[in-house]
This record gives C-alpha cells, sequence and structure tokens, in this order.
C-alpha cells in the first residue's frame, strides 16, 4: 500500500508490525485500532509491515480500519508459506504408527528450523525489514517507534531501528514472550532456545523507552524483568478493547435481541493450549446425564481455529441431545454478529500459573454486549475484572458440577432475554484506549536523550555486555 508523502512536520510514529491487515486473528484488532485512532491523539503513523506474512487466516475487511494519512511499507520476508509450515510442524504430531522417512525427514526440518531461526520463522523478515525501516525513517521525521509482538522478532527489528536512528522505542506486549513459549503450539522447548531468547529479551527491554502489556498483572511481571536486566523503560498496561462502531450499539440503545429457539452458548476465538473447552465440555455432560430434557434445548457454537486435539475434545458432544455448531474463522464482523445473536458467551482459560495474568481480548467486545458471560478460569485478572459486572458468572476449570448446575439454571428460566444492565463499559473503547497510548509516545519522545547509536545485531545475544 503507497501513500502520499506528506510535507508538514507533526508527531508521527514508526509503528512495526508484522501481524497487520488484510492479516487477520485476534492480534490485528489491538495494532489496526491503534492505528485508526491515534491521529485523533496527535499521532499520525507510518507502518512497516510484511509484504508476504506467513499467517493462518486473512480478513480483508480489516483494511478499512487503516487511514488514509497512513503511511504504509510492505517488505517481503524468506518466510515460508503457512501452509508449508504447517505441514511440517502437523509430521510432529503425528501418530508413530510405523517407520516413515518422509516423517523423519519432515521432523528433522522442523527440529533444525528451530534451533536455528531463533526466536521465531518470522526472522527471516529482519534483514529486509531493517532496511525498509532505515529507508523510511530517512526519508520523512518521526518521533517515536513502536512495536508490538509475537511474532517476538518484531521487537529486534524495532530495537535495530532505535538503536540506528537514536528514536525512542515503545515495546508492546501482547502476549508475554515467556508464556507464549510454553503455551502456543510449535514454540522454542529447548534450553538453548529459552537461553537464547532470554539475551534476546534483555537487549530490547535495555533498548525500550517504554513497555507496554495487556492487563494489570503482565505489566507487575514485565517491570520485575525490566528491573532484573537493567532496563531504565517505564512500564505500564493498556488493555484490549472493543469499537462501539463494530457493534453498532451504544448504551443509548438496547442490542439485539437472539432469536435462536435454543439457548446459544458461543465461543468465538482461537483453542490453543491456554483456552481449553474441556471443563464447559464436561459441564454439558454431566447436564446431559441429569436432565437430558433441559440439554435438548443447549446449542453450543464454536467459531475460530482449533486444534486436532481440541477438535476430539468437541466430539464428546457428539452423543449428546444437545446441537453442536462449528464454524472455522470468520472475519471479524461475522464473528461479531455471532456474538450478538447469543445468550451467553463463553471466556475458557486453563488452570496454569501463568493465565492469572492472561485477559482474551474478546472479553471487552463481551462485555459492551451486554449478554450472560460464562468464565472458566482461574483466579485472576479476567476474574477480577468480572466480578464486577453482574452478567458475568465464573467458575473455576474443576468446577464441573457448578458449571452444570449454571446451565441447568440458565436453560430452566422462561425467558432466555439478555438481562438489561447498567455495568459501564466505556472505559474500554478503543479511542480512549488509544489516548493512553499517545499519552505513553509522548512521553518517550519526550524524555528521550542521546542513544547508542551502535549497530544491533539479533544474534549477538551470547554476550555478557549489558
Amino acid at each position: 500500500m503507497s501513500r502520499t508523502i506528506p510535507d508538514r512536520r507533526v508527531k508521527r510514529v514508526l509503528v512495526i508490525a508484522y501481524v497487520f491487515p488484510p492479516a487477520g486473528g485476534a492480534g490485528v484488532q489491538r495494532i489496526s485500532k491503534f492505528v485508526r485512532y491515534l491521529p485523533e491523539c496527535g499521532w499520525d503513523c507510518s507502518v512497516l509491515t510484511v509484504a508476504n506474512p506467513s499467517v493462518p487466516v486473512f480478513d480483508e475487511s480489516l483494511l478499512a480500519e487503516i487511514p488514509d494519512s497512513t503511511i504504509v511499507r510492505r517488505t517481503r520476508t524468506y518466510e515460508p508459506g503457512y501452509a508449508m509450515k504447517s505441514l511440517v510442524a502437523a509430521s510432529s504430531k503425528a501418530k508413530p504408527l510405523r517407520f516413515s522417512l518422509k516423517r523423519i525427514v519432515k521432523n528433522t526440518i522442523r527440529a533444525a528450523g528451530n534451533a536455528v531461526l531463533q526466536p521465531d520463522a518470522q526472522i527471516l523478515w529482519y534483514p529486509r525489514a531493517v532496511r525498509e525501516g532505515r529507508r523510511l525513517l530517512e526519508e520523512l521525521h518521526h518521533d517515536a517507534i513502536f512495536v508490538t509482538a509475537p511474532p517476538f522478532s518484531s521487537l529486534l527489528i524495532g530495537a535495530s531501528l532505535s538503536r540506528s536512528s537514536g528514536l525512542p522505542l515503545v515495546v508492546d506486549y501482547r502476549d508475554e514472550w515467556g508464556i507464549s513459549n510454553r503455551y502456543q503450539e510449535n514454540r522454542q522447548k529447548s534450553a538453548l532456545s529459552h537461553l537464547v531468547q532470554e539475551r534476546m529479551q534483555r537487549r530490547v527491554l535495555r533498548q525500550a523507552k517504554a513497555v507496554i502489556a495487556t492487563t494489570r498483572r503482565s505489566a507487575d511481571s514485565l517491570k520485575e524483568r525490566v528491573q532484573n536486566c537493567g532496563s531504565h523503560a517505564t512500564v505500564s498496561h493498556i488493555y484490549n478493547g472493543y469499537d462501539r462502531a463494530d457493534l453498532q450499539c451504544g448504551p443509548e440503545s438496547a442490542s439485539p435481541k437472539p432469536t435462536n429457539d435454543r439457548y446459544r452458548i458461543a465461543y468465538v476465538g482461537t483453542f490453543w493450549n491456554l483456552t481449553d473447552i474441556s471443563p464447559l465440555v464436561r459441564g454439558i455432560r454431566e447436564l446431559a446425564a441429569r436432565r437430558p430434557d433441559l440439554a435438548a434445548k443447549l446449542e453450543l457454537i464454536v467459531a475460530g481455529r482449533r486444534t486436532g486435539e481440541q477438535e476430539a475434545v468437541l466430539d464428546q458432544l457428539s452423543d449428546l441431545p444437545c446441537l453442536l455448531t462449528r464454524k472455522g474463522y470468520l472475519s471479524h464482523s461475522e464473528a461479531i454478529e455471532v456474538m450478538r445473536s447469543s445468550n451467553e458467551l463463553a471466556l475458557l482459560l486453563s488452570d496454569v500459573p501463568e493465565s492469572s495474568r492472561v485477559m482474551p481480548a474478546k472479553t471487552f467486545e463481551y462485555l459492551a454486549l451486554n449478554r450472560n458471560i460464562l468464565a472458566v478460569s482461574p483466579p485472576g485478572e479476567m476474574t477480577e475484572l468480572l466480578a464486577s459486572c453482574p452478567l458475568a458468572e465464573s467458575f473455576l476449570p474443576g468446577d464441573t458440577t457448578g458449571i452444570a448446575r449454571h446451565l441447568e439454571r440458565r436453560l430452566a428460566e422462561q425467558s432466555w432475554a439478555p438481562t438489561e444492565s447498567a455495568w459501564e463499559s466505556s472505559r474500554f473503547e478503543r479511542r480512549h484506549l488509544t489516548g493512553q497510548l499517545a499519552n505513553v509516545l509522548s512521553f518517550a519522545a519526550g524524555s528521550s536523550g542521546g542513544t547508542d547509536a551502535r549497530k544491533f545485531n539479533p544474534f549477538e545475544i551470547l554476550g555478557t555486555n549489558r
């Protein structure tokens, strides 16, 4: 996408984002909304992104989010396409029913790639991205650099451009580096990989002027990490939020009511190790065993990408009287319609220590839609936030009976119409949250002094120089 470079001098930020429209998925929403609303907050945007992203889904509708004034530079990556990566990754999970030379070769390629491509395969975008970023910074004055991750190799690009240009670096963790490595599919697992990436992260944090997390607890964890590596970066959090324009409803008008003849519970989003649906499935099975008549009134709709393991869990509902509707990835507008047509919306977090710091991005759209919310999660920031909302009920992942009784109570109600609530969600609107980012950028730009402009090599991470 080519834009005319403006002649006027305004505050301008270089945004580095591997995942950017037309790439789809939940992670795109945060950065596309920031770019959409930052000009209203006094910051014009240039975007450095990839021309051929290796991503699972695309959503062309998200391109409408980007203002015409945005300068977007797209450079190609040497990374293999997503289909090729998925083929190699899938081979490692196949059951070893018999000797297969083809499988051995694929697993060997995957292991070698994981060992060499640090911190992730997207590091293959690094050379061209840095070159194009430097060119853009030479062409046009910028006041700050903002980089969002994952993929975490993007942080290395931001650190390199910050060092060479002297511009302050603001780092945005959509997910924490360590949590992603522990729970996402096909992440680095070896001790050497963790050592290498720990060194990488320390160098990024020492370069940063400001670090942003998506939750308060995540910010607390990152603050400790920043201090331990000798960085002077400020650390704050900016929640993911919702855009009223996307929801097409406001507090002055009631949300459209579901029209289905079943009580519909919807989960919209990716199923991965931190969002296991097993507890909800066990609750539905217990309900069906006790009250099959009520279970017959239930529809569970799941929309989004799912692993084979999660598909197998959902298969456990196939012999029950309830209706299971499976959908693949939906565009953002289609996902909103599924939410709006549902009686209750499900939030899932697995019972692992780090989940207390996680807040699924969809939480805020759920809250703004004024629907009942069923949260299955260990105690943490999400359950603390939901405790103040009268439409939300939270259950521990192991509380199968509690989940079943909750469903029984909902299904036995005479009316399934959404309950009106005075709970105020406006503080989570995207415009308001983007204003918080603008404040961080202004602080970073105002506090930037001289920076070390020596060349930053992401692969020089094993030395002891701090």
